[in-house]
């Protein structure tokens, strides 16, 4: 996502950090999403959850489920439940592609970001394979070591520039 942050227009709301650790990200896509007047309100204030979120496809409409937006405050009577299920926007030729993946072949469509372009809210949905624990622990070894050795660069740094 960072290549998109640094286009114009572009503003990020929420991501899903812990899609990238519970699976291998294959494949990514944007769609657009239909949300009520309320509910862009409320993601501009930044009040948007994607953690336990995931889509399917059900009538040839892809849908997001467990998308998390908050009630906006002055809302009232035009408020939405904040987890009913939304569709996302996308070519009919792309979600039976994307179906067709993810009954053969075991694949989940899971959304990784959501974020605004121009005026229009999309999400960033990826193709995913899920993760073994293995993996995982692949994955926490594989950080932990680039973070001590970001550690020492640092100190490194520190110790020859005060001499």
């Amino acid at each position: 996502m960072d290549t998109k942050q640094k286009m114009s227009g572009v503003k990020v709301v929420a991501q899903n950090k812990k899609a990238f650790f519970d699976y291998f990200v294959e494949d990514r896509f944007e769609a657009g999403i239909e949300l009520s007047g309320t509910e862009v309100k409320s993601i501009r204030g930044g009040s948007a959850n994607l953690k336990d979120a995931y889509c399917s496809v059900k009538n040839g409409e892809l849908l997001v489920h467990g998308l998390h937006i908050s009630p906006y405050e002055k809302g009232n009577i035009f408020n939405r439940n904040p987890l009913r299920d939304r569709r996302l926007l996308m070519h009919r030729k792309e979600i039976m592609k994307l179906n067709g993946l993810m009954t053969q072949k075991g694949y989940a469509l899971i959304p990784l970001s959501l974020y605004f372009k121009g005026s229009l809210v999309k999400v960033e949905v990826g193709l995913c394979r899920g993760k073994k624990q293995y993996d995982k622990r692949d994955a926490i070894a594989k950080k932990d070591a680039d973070r001590e050795i970001e550690q020492r660069m640092k100190n490194r740094a520190r110790n020859t520039g005060d001499d």
